[in-house]
């Protein structure tokens, strides 16, 4: 647990879902203790008191909220782990693992549960069964694709991942109370986007301020060879999903606040997973007022705050993906690092069949990477420690030991980061940053995160980063990006000269 009363608090006043179950919050003038996302007012730092568990809060003889219920919320032991399971479900949801009891079965057993227990975990962190969520979300995906797109009805109830058009009839009309028919001819034309035969349109929502080209400047930067294209406008891959692939292209809309997508129509039976793995990938889900209004109170970053609004953590379309750049990219610099990575996609992944240059590949699966040798990995100019990195990185995600995606536990995923060879705390907290969506992640460690804080050492930026807790993967990001000159950008450059 973060060992800052001020910083839990800040997380608490946000109602931020990535903390819940790794703190409780006692009310001294109450008697009552909750969860982070309790939607009750949030009290005065002052009558606070934090645990890192329920029990603990027992003990000191607060009682439980009525309104948020701490037990249910996930905790340190798997036995009460719900909410991160039940998170991670939602993600296996989307990736089509649940049509039915046998996919369930298949998801409570990687987890070590049973499928009653899995039932019993969704019932209380949603208030439906998992069969009532999938459905719940195919008919709001059908709603977004009847308004957004002119797809045929047929392909919207496939798309949206109903078996047949009957159902997909049936559970609209009961849900909306008009077939789907009547609730396109209701919706303008204007709304909607053209479906061609090359690409589909849809929207993607997010808070104002975005810092948009930041954004594409870091991706563009890292971009992978062969998979990845980034302009000064657009980031575009290819995409491998449940046996489908093809191409997305993401841009920003000139009028609204949203992300446009355009997408290969081989990607519709994948869709849901699509999207929230672009919802991840560009941190669509933050809180830009709240992070800002807390970093800003640091005269060291209040500059680069107020010029550079809606700073986002680039995450990671997937994990593993991510992780192999990043142990890739220990001890070189973050071009040598796609030059490598795009080496191994060359060598180790399978034709995209997209004739447009750039994108000439799929990413190697976690499977084909575990099986290489040390020899054939350090023939692309890898080095022989870090091939066995990336072999052992790979065997672990393969069996499922390892689990790089959000909702992860952060603190039991960089222990088993760190446990395997070559792997330090630096790519630990990078890859929690980013493919984990682990807020508050530092990599201390880091040269550059070290130089702007004037030439630091590690335990130096690791104390100096307390106060910018729970986020810390923000305060980095302005931190890498480089300060203003003035104010506490004057004092670095200062330093460094």
């Amino acid at each position: 647990m973060i060992d800052d009363p001020a910083a839990l608090h800040r997380a608490f006043a946000a109602h931020d879902a990535r903390f819940d179950g790794v703190f409780y919050m006692g009310v001294t003038s109450t008697g009552i203790y909750c969860r982070p996302v309790c939607t009750a007012r949030t009290p005065k730092a002052a009558n606070c008191r934090f645990f890192s568990s329920a029990m603990a809060a027992e003990k000191a003889r607060f009682r439980p909220c009525l309104r948020c219920r701490p037990e249910l919320a996930p905790g340190n032991a798997p036995v009460d782990d719900g909410h991160r399971i039940a998170t991670l479900l939602i993600r296996r949801i989307d990736e089509g693992m649940l049509d039915g009891g046998e996919g369930l079965e298949r998801i409570a057993e990687k987890f070590g549960w049973s499928s009653r227990q899995i039932r019993r975990m969704v019932q209380r962190e949603f208030g439906v069964s998992p069969m009532q969520l999938v459905q719940t979300r195919r008919l709001l995906l059908a709603k977004q694709l009847l308004t957004e797109t002119g797809l045929a009805i047929g392909e919207v109830a496939f798309a949206s991942g109903f078996a047949s058009l009957r159902r997909f009839n049936d559970a609209f009309s009961a849900h909306y109370g008009m077939p789907p028919s009547r609730f396109r001819r209701s919706t303008s034309d204007a709304a909607r986007g053209d479906s061609q035969a090359d690409a589909l349109t849809l929207q993607l929502g997010f808070r104002a301020p975005f810092d948009w080209q930041g954004l594409l400047r870091f991706l563009g930067a890292r971009a992978i060879p062969g998979i990845e294209r980034v302009t000064s406008d657009a980031y575009a891959r290819t995409v491998r999903l449940g046996g489908h692939a093809g191409r997305v292209e993401v841009r920003r809309h000139p009028m609204r606040d949203t992300l446009l997508v355009a997408l290969s129509p081989s990607l519709l039976p994948v869709l849901p997973a699509l999207l929230g793995r672009l919802r991840q990938l560009f941190d669509l889900a933050a809180r830009p007022d709240v992070i800002a209004a807390h970093l800003a109170a640091d005269p060291l970053l209040a500059g680069a705050v107020r010029l550079t609004p809606g700073v986002r953590v680039p995450g990671a379309f997937d994990g593993f993906e991510m992780a192999v750049r990043a142990i890739l990219g220990q001890q070189v610099t973050v071009k040598g690092a796609s030059t490598l990575t795009g080496r191994l996609v060359r060598s180790l992944g399978v034709a995209s069949g997209f004739a447009e240059a750039g994108f000439e590949r799929l990413s190697p699966t976690p499977e084909r990477v575990a099986m290489a040798s040390v020899d054939e990995i350090g023939s692309l100019g890898v080095i022989a420690s870090r091939a066995r990195s990336l072999i052992a990185l790979a065997s672990e995600v393969a069996a499922g030991r390892l689990c790089l995606e959000p909702g992860a536990d952060p603190d039991d995923t960089m222990r088993r980061l760190v446990a395997l060879p070559g792997v330090g705390a630096w790519t630990a907290h990078y890859i929690a940053m980013r493919a984990l969506r682990w807020p508050d992640a530092f990599p201390g460690s880091d040269l550059v995160l070290r130089q702007r804080l004037g030439g630091v050492s590690a335990a130096v930026a690791e104390r100096r980063s307390q106060g910018w807790r729970p986020w810390r993967a923000y305060a980095a990001m302005y931190l890498w990006r480089g300060l203003p000159e003035g104010e506490g950008g004057r004092r670095l450059s200062q330093a460094r000269q």
